[in-house]
């Protein structure tokens, strides 16, 4: 399975929906909060070139926003 990163930051709804989404469906990945952690917002900047929250990375894929038909396809869901 590919490694998710999710870069958050606190009082972000989206950022909430996403986490309970990947908990849902069982899956695992590695919080980043970019209000905490200097280092993942300039990941965040410089490496993603998004400068909102979520960015979700999932491999390759950069998911900006939750876009619950993105996440699905990188996580290889099916219907």
């Amino acid at each position: 399975m590919k490694e998710i990163i999710l870069y958050t930051q606190p009082e972000c709804p989206p950022c909430e929906i996403t986490k309970m989404f990947l908990n849902e469906n069982g899956y695992t990945y590695t919080i980043k909060d970019i209000t905490k952690d200097a280092a993942a917002h300039k990941e965040l900047t410089r490496q993603f070139n998004s400068f909102s929250t979520p960015t979700i990375v999932i491999g390759d894929t950069v998911i900006r926003g939750f876009d619950l038909e993105k996440l699905r396809s990188a996580l290889e869901m099916t219907e």
